[in-house]
């Protein structure tokens, strides 16, 4: 799903009175942050200008991201949620992309960040849709107590627990379950250390009685190797601005990541899911699947498969099969 043109005017209008030198400064800090304070708990993110130009940086990754986990959801689910919590919500983009999904009611948002919530409550005020102009925006920490307090149809929590210790990360899935009436979708970086945080997730919440939706066709013991993990990847669109904060000259960028979903009731899930980029050979197609029976097997479709080799050679990594 592409990210929202009106998004992408919203955030360049923002940051028109930062030069282009402090935008680029501002992204190197705020890498620099990211990939050495991550999973601290320290606050990573305090000013308003840094906030602005995380948005041009991370809101599209991180919109592509939930929206390519929820198409997955759908798939397998005639799920139809009415409210939204989003959960460390940063600059809304979770609940941008679950509203372009579902004709949302209501969204509350949850964030710690001052400059983060100014610049999320500033990108949903612009909106014409009533779910995110009227958005309930609550100043909180995850770490604090509030468990059952905001029930919602969904849960999201998006690039967030991964900036947590290990102790404060279970104990905010904990609450994040409490609030969940249907559905909650967990979306982490899509890299070893994302996927071992949605491993133990995983684990903890099927022990809870959880019931697994997406993208595992099973409940069973994970099969990935320890070495391994498991992730998806989404293409983002970048404009020019977006190039200029990341030093890029590529016009797109693939985001990487890892992801779980789990519903109250027992529910579907797919038979079988495409772990890997199915590489497309003369003739036949070269598939790694997770199926719901036997764990993680490597499988070639050819011509003489029919319609099988037909959706093989237009699948991508994460579709059911």
């Amino acid at each position: 799903m592409e990210f929202p043109v009106e998004l992408r005017i919203m955030s360049e209008r923002m940051v028109e009175g930062i030069s282009s030198s402090d935008m680029t400064e501002s992204a190197k800090e705020l890498s620099r942050k990211y990939m050495q304070e991550s999973g601290t708990g320290k606050p990573l993110l305090t000013k308003d200008k840094e906030a602005l130009v995380y948005s041009l940086m991370r809101m599209p990754a991180t919109f592509g991201a939930v929206a390519a986990a929820l198409r997955q959801i759908c798939e397998v689910s005639d799920f139809v949620p009415r409210s939204l919590l989003d959960a460390g919500a940063g600059t809304g983009a979770g609940s941008w992309a679950a509203n372009s999904f579902f004709n949302l009611d209501k969204i509350t948002c949850l964030e710690r960040e001052g400059a983060m919530e100014n610049v999320g409550k500033a990108f949903m005020r612009e909106s014409d849709e009533p779910a995110l102009n009227s958005a309930e925006w609550i100043h909180t920490d995850l770490s604090e107590n509030f468990g059952g307090k905001y029930p919602s149809d969904l849960v999201i929590a998006s690039y967030v627990l991964n900036e947590m210790s290990m102790e404060d990360r279970m104990k905010t899935v904990e609450k994040l379950w409490e609030n969940t009436k249907q559905v909650l979708l967990i979306v982490e970086p899509g890299t070893p250390v994302g996927f071992k945080n949605i491993r133990e997730i995983r684990d903890y919440l099927l022990k809870q009685g959880a019931y697994m939706m997406a993208p595992c066709p099973h409940s069973a013991y994970c099969h990935i190797k320890e070495y391994d993990w498991c992730h998806f990847t989404c293409r983002v669109q970048r404009g020019k601005l977006h190039r200029l904060v990341k030093a890029a000259d590529v016009p797109y960028e693939d985001e990487k990541f890892s992801y779980v979903a789990f519903c109250r009731m027992e529910c579907q899930t797919s038979n079988t899911r495409i772990m890997r980029h199915p590489v497309i050979e003369k003739g036949r197609v070269r598939l790694t699947l997770c199926t719901e029976d036997i764990g993680i097997i490597e499988e070639t479709v050819t011509k003489k498969d029919g319609e099988q080799y037909k959706k093989a050679k237009k699948s991508a990594c994460g579709d059911a099969f």
